[in-house]
């Protein structure tokens, strides 16, 4: 059996390794032996990366980005003396039509991570309408669907969302800017979250390396654009529109000797273009850029390989569930939206219904009250009507009987005669009052009927509305 010692001689000797990415930090313990294409494709492991081609990782040495070369070791390239070392995790280069060729979520959000920040840092140059549009792409990433009651003015107001450059060309006050980017951002409702990769083509991004080059060793210093296109080349004080340009369809070669460039067209009567930098490794630097664009823009040219093929029909078969999820989550939000209002209405239709029966019992109340007040009327009537017709009854009895008197003799008679006529009269005015008395307390026995009857009403209206009532609050 092997002893400690031996098995410790026998493992392999390592170094430790810090890889930045935009969003994160990792760090990893590499084999001496490794070469930069082991690191990179740890890396890519880790972050599930498939789309490997686009990336790089990169270093700083005496001042100088530089990309760390994948055929050569690690440690015998000119590295950082540091503990761990530090390697920056980037795109290298850019895809041509981004929304074919960036198929991954994480590739799609490495690259807009980058190109936000290169273009708030001014390393990548795009129109000032490009860099608003990309604002409210970058707010819809974050904060999502743009939502009135939520994103009240000055939500943006410690976000960084436009280059430095821009800000002072136009000099508008943050509430201005704010209000530009909110307006767009309204819009972008219900869209993909990585907005950018379908700016439309005259929003393009110009993507710049800050590379300076002498046309001659008198000229003023010009700057080299390498992208998804070919190479442009750009005066310090324009890069937005370059002064000259070579696709890469049109290049036969390029090369370097020295502080020499060299772009030979493909047309060899056209003229051949060279330019001088100050450091061998900037032309190093800018061949490598070069070589990788030129062979992504052949790879592109070519039949898709059946990984790419795998990986493009996962992309259809994600963004059409997506678009499937987002259509039922529109769906769930309408009708949500359209239970609430109908919540809303029945709500309205209940308090109008409990007014209506509170209404009602108030009617009932005032009926009730009113047959009360009638039917008091109408006994005091019926018992006056009663004794009015007992007072009658009483003065025919005493003009019978004074009729009966008057038979003795005529004075008597006479007299008797006229009490009877005097008794008659107020016999008569006794028995109209009566029948006065009698139809009045007949009114009020007919009011009392038409009081009571309203009453009915009222209480089956009270019980019709309580029903009705029920039924809404406990539909079936």
């Amino acid at each position: 059996m092997a002893s400690a010692t031996e098995i410790l001689k026998k493992q392999p000797k390592t170094f430790k390794v810090k890889v930045i990415t935009m969003d994160a930090e990792m760090e990893f313990s590499c084999e001496m032996k490794w070469k930069g294409k082991d690191l990179f494709d740890l890396v890519c492991r880790a972050l599930g990366l498939r789309e490997t081609w686009f990336f790089g990782l990169q270093y700083t040495i005496k001042g100088m980005h530089t990309w760390l070369k994948m055929d050569k070791k690690v440690l015998d390239q000119e590295i950082p003396k540091e503990d761990p070392v530090s390697f920056r995790f980037l795109a290298k280069f850019y895809p041509e039509k981004v929304e074919e060729e960036l198929l991954q979520e994480i590739t799609q959000h490495l690259f807009f991570l980058q190109v936000k920040k290169q273009i708030l840092d001014e390393e990548i140059y795009c129109s000032p309408e490009a860099t608003v549009l990309l604002a409210s792409y970058a707010v819809q990433a974050k904060y999502g669907d743009y939502d009135p009651n939520f994103h009240e003015p000055g939500f943006l107001a410690q976000e960084e969302l436009l280059p430095k450059r821009v800000l002072r060309q136009y000099q508008l006050t943050a509430d201005m800017w704010e209000e530009k980017i909110s307006a767009w951002y309204a819009e972008h409702r219900g869209i993909a979250r990585y907005l950018w990769l379908y700016m439309p083509p005259e929003m393009v991004l110009i993507i710049i390396y800050c590379i300076p080059l002498q046309q001659n060793k008198s000229d003023t210093d010009l700057l080299l654009g390498v992208d998804a296109k070919g190479i442009h080349v750009y005066s310090i004080n324009n890069r937005f529109s370059p002064n000259k340009s070579f696709e890469w369809s049109g290049i036969r070669n390029i090369s370097y000797s020295e502080k020499e460039l060299t772009i030979k067209p493909l047309d060899k009567k056209a003229e051949v273009f060279k330019f001088f930098s100050s450091q061998l490794k900037v032309n190093k630097l800018i061949l490598q850029l070069c070589i990788g664009n030129h062979d992504l823009f052949m790879r592109r040219r070519k039949v898709d390989s059946i990984e790419i093929q795998q990986m493009k029909a996962q992309a259809r078969e994600e963004k059409a569930r997506k678009k499937m999820e987002t259509q039922r989550l529109a769906r769930e939000k309408q009708l949500r939206e359209e239970a609430e209002r109908a919540k809303e209405e029945l709500e309205r239709r209940l308090f109008q219904m409990e007014d209506e029966a509170r209404q009602a019992n108030e009617a009932l109340l005032r009926s009730q009250e009113t047959a009360e007040l009638l039917a008091e009327k109408a006994q005091i009537a019926e018992e006056e009507a009663k004794l009015l017709a007992q007072n009658a009854a009483e003065a025919e009895q005493q003009r019978q009987r004074l009729e009966i008197t008057a038979l003795k003799t005529k004075e008597e008679k006479r007299l008797m005669e006229q009490k009877m006529r005097e008794t008659e009269l107020i016999a008569v005015k006794l028995v109209k009052e009566s029948d006065r008395r009698a139809k009045e307390a007949e009114h009020l026995k007919q009011d009392l009927h038409e009081a009571r009857e309203a009453e009915r009403k009222a209480k089956q209206k009270l019980l019709d509305v309580t029903k009705l009532n029920y039924l809404v609050s406990y539909p079936v």
